[in-house]
């Protein structure tokens, strides 16, 4: 029996958790998808069949599947927990370029991408799925690629403008409050550029991420509203593109150390 549970959706992307609770050695019917997906167990194991290669998938070992084949899987282990990443085509071809054809389809899940792994699940349980839960991803995603893409990719090639130039293009639309800035991928899309060298561009240049520089802005407009007497959270939350009131205090309260309504306290002015 199969059942999943959707972590963070999205129009390029989709994160699933699955769990799986068969136990048989013979191999299913084929199944055929039409996305690119990355596929990592966090318990248990199983063996997947395609175009004639076995590969045995555990928390050590990933896997990649790409559209139209035809997959067969079998699970003489008993049941396993995974969690499926759905990509676009668009999405892998901006971090995988033209590849027509993968150099291997196995992925070794070393300590570091099982960090990022599991810090990819933890930020799924937040709200911030457009850009914090979006590097995360982008993370995984391009060491991912890393070993199945043989050859240069987006990831690697040389940029058409200079880092300093992005990251101030990028810091214009955030500060404008471009429509597209209100995900990384949409920003990454308006600059022409992969996604992934935009998070990386702002973390050599300023030193933070593109999340966190977001939320500097968001938290210093969130600041001024307050000092001008804002009254209601809930107002101010969705005018600056939280998930609701609970999100903006516990963001706040991560970066500064107090919540909106203290805040609000200590921004009113002193009477004599």
């Amino acid at each position: 029996m199969l059942t999943s549970t959707a972590l963070a959706t999205r129009p390029d992307f989709s994160i699933t958790a699955v769990t799986c609770q068969d136990d048989h050695t013979r191999w299913s019917e084929a199944e055929v998808r039409d996305d690119y997906r990355v596929v990592l167990v966090r318990r248990g194991r199983f063996r997947r069949r395609t175009a004639g290669t076995h590969a045995d998938i555990d928390p050590t070992m990933a896997y990649v599947g790409v559209p139209g084949e035809e997959e067969h899987f079998a699970h003489p282990a008993g049941g396993d927990d995974c969690t499926s990443i759905s990509l676009t085509p668009a999405l892998w071809q901006d971090m995988a370029g033209d590849v027509t054809r993968l150099a291997t389809q196995s992925v070794y899940v070393d300590a570091r991408l099982d960090l990022t792994h599991r810090r990819l699940l933890a930020t799924a349980g937040t709200e911030d799925i457009d850009y914090a839960l979006t590097e995360e991803l982008l993370d995984l995603l391009a060491t991912t690629v890393g070993q199945v893409v043989s050859g240069p990719t987006p990831l690697g090639a040389q940029a058409l403008r200079t880092e300093a130039a992005l990251v101030a293009a990028a810091r214009q639309a955030i500060n404008d409050g471009h429509p597209a800035s209100d995900g990384l991928l949409p920003l990454a899309e308006l600059l022409g550029v992969s996604p992934y060298r935009l998070s990386r561009s702002f973390t050599r240049e300023l030193g933070v991420s593109v999340t966190r520089y977001r939320n500097r802005i968001r938290i210093g407009r969130a600041l001024d509203r307050l000092e001008e007497g804002e009254t209601s959270l809930g107002v101010l939350a969705a005018d600056l593109g939280f998930a609701d009131q609970a999100h903006l205090s516990r963001t706040m309260r991560q970066y500064l150390g107090h919540t909106p309504t203290a805040l609000r306290r200590l921004l009113a002015p002193r009477t004599p």
